[in-house]
């Protein structure tokens, strides 16, 4: 839909830049957003990600989300060593399909978490820089600089954000987000304040970003690369968690790798148990949660708070918007690629961008898009957790 608008408006497709996030395995196994099974949806990924190195090569086709791991209870090894592993599954399926490394590894991005634990935080950072390098070059033998270059986007932490006193959460969040300046990110989302009740109002996301100005602008820390390089404790940290990733990649090749795991359960009872671990600690009072657990101030908890309006009315408004798409779209049209796409996902070897795109030119619905894939895939049922 983005490439169909910049034709439609005359731009370059050479030139066009953004970022999709697209990261399939994070879905089943964190954010539970999903409609096909594991591998046909690990195909439409590898078709977007070879389309775009060589139709749209300045957009970012994917931005492997560590967050989303983190933000349902995974802890930080777990966020690094579960994405690093799944960067793997995705390089070796498009290498597989006959495209060289080089030609796209340079665009994959990141999308990690910026969480409480500080000094834990900024060493995760390091640690992961250092396994994305040796993982391109040693394992996929990547020769351009930029194929090892870990390139992230970083969120504070909306787990760590309280309903109680939840003008704290400004200071949670200026916190995490220098975390994740000294750390290394190159671009961040810090949260609002008031985002534990709703989308955040004007006023809170104009805060948000004041956070990220005054860290740029006035305090200085942006002008070193590594400001926290030398430190033991930060060396010593980073090394330790390296360690600790190595070591959970190593247990998901010998176990079959991260297709096969996901399609297991084995991520997801992973983040499951870190999860309930985590909860029980805040339940118990042995991880802090400042005037929800300690620091109570009663009269805090009745306190009025002013969140963005929600229009009733928005629904209804693109309901009317999609039925008069479909009366003014040439039908018969839209339904013969349809079958197209059907036939064309019967078989691994074509590439289903092309002829997406040209329904999405025909003005053919998401919905119906996927509805043909799901003829021929069939849906995906997610496997017990306990």
């Amino acid at each position: 839909m983005f490439v169909t608008v910049a034709e439609r408006r005359g731009y370059d497709l050479g030139k066009l830049t953004g970022t999709l996030q697209a990261d399939p395995l994070k879905e089943y196994v964190a954010q539970k957003e999903w409609i096909y099974p594991v591998r046909p949806a690990v195909r439409l990924l590898r078709d977007l990600i070879m389309y775009s190195a060589k139709a749209t090569p300045k957009l970012n086709p994917i931005s492997l989300s560590g967050y989303h791991l983190s933000d349902v209870g995974g802890n930080a090894i777990q966020e690094i060593a579960f994405i690093m592993a799944f960067t793997i599954a995705y390089c070796e399926e498009i290498i597989e399909a006959g495209m060289d490394i080089d030609e796209f590894a340079p665009r994959l991005s990141f999308f990690f978490i910026s969480h409480q634990d500080f000094f834990e935080q900024i060493c995760k950072f390091r640690a992961a820089r250092r396994v994305y390098a040796k993982i391109m070059s040693e394992q996929f033998r990547a020769k351009k600089p930029e194929s090892m270059r870990l390139r992230v986007h970083v969120q504070t932490a909306a787990m760590s954000l309280t309903k109680i006193e939840h003008h704290n959460n400004l200071m949670r969040t200026a916190i995490q987000a220098l975390g994740a300046v000294l750390g290394g990110c190159q671009s961040m989302h810090t949260n609002g304040l008031d985002e534990a009740f709703a989308i955040p109002t004007e006023e809170a996301m104009k805060l948000a970003i004041r956070t990220q100005q005054i860290i740029r602008e006035e305090i200085n820390v942006t002008s070193v690369i590594d400001p926290l390089g030398g430190s033991y404790f930060v060396e010593s940290l980073t090394r330790d968690m390296e360690t600790e990733i190595w070591k959970v990649l190593d247990e998901v090749r010998e176990r079959g790798g991260a297709i096969k795991l996901v399609e297991e359960g084995w991520f997801q009872q992973k983040l499951a148990d870190s999860a309930y671990a985590t909860f029980k600690k805040i339940d118990s009072g042995e991880k802090v949660s400042v005037g929800v657990n300690r620091h109570v101030d009663e009269a805090s908890i009745q306190a009025e708070v002013h969140i963005h309006p929600y229009d009733e009315e928005c629904t209804q408004r693109q309901i009317d918007r999609l039925k008069a798409v479909r009366a003014g779209r040439d039908g018969e049209r839209v339904q013969k690629l349809l079958h197209e796409l059907a036939e064309h996902a019967k078989s691994d070897d074509i590439n289903l961008l092309p002829k997406t795109i040209e329904l999405v030119k025909a003005k053919a619905t998401l919905g119906e898009i996927c509805g043909a894939l799901r003829g021929v895939w069939g849906s995906y049922v997610e496997p017990m957790i306990v």
